[in-house]
């Protein structure tokens, strides 16, 4: 059983001709629950800081504009990954078999990744790598 998840989100861009990650945000959860109420809750973090409401109060009137069709929706890509049960249960399903689940959008300049992986496992194949090493 694996108890124990790190879970990160980065956005990656081009910098100086370079691609660059810029980390928004690492948790360790102490089960796969908070893990992934966490990458649920950082997916829409991401989809609100994006594409915040038009109503919202905090920002001027007609400051918040729509965008053409042909712009990927990463907001919406990220809403929609958050409120899917069944993409939910798939994530649980990896994550408890050991696996790294990554999650992936990008639009035309930026791509945003979740990523969540087993501490367990992460442990597991560093023991695996140091048992397999051979004696010279």
């Amino acid at each position: 059983m694996h108890d124990e998840f790190l879970c990160h989100v980065t956005a990656y861009g081009v910098c100086g001709g370079q691609r660059v990650g810029v980390p928004l945000g690492t948790y360790r959860a102490p089960t796969l629950a908070l893990a992934l109420w966490w990458m649920r809750d950082r997916a829409l973090w991401i989809a609100e800081r994006l594409d915040p409401h038009p109503g919202n109060p905090a920002y001027p009137p007609n400051s918040v504009v729509p965008v053409a069709d042909s712009v990927p929706d990463v907001p919406g890509v990220l809403r929609a990954w958050s409120g899917n049960a069944a993409e939910q249960e798939l994530v649980a399903e990896e994550l408890s078999a050991g696996n790294l689940v990554r999650i992936a959008t990008s639009d035309d300049t930026t791509e945003y990744e979740l990523l969540a992986e087993s501490i367990d496992a992460l442990r597991m194949q560093r023991t695996a790598r140091v048992i397999a090493t051979p004696a010279a």
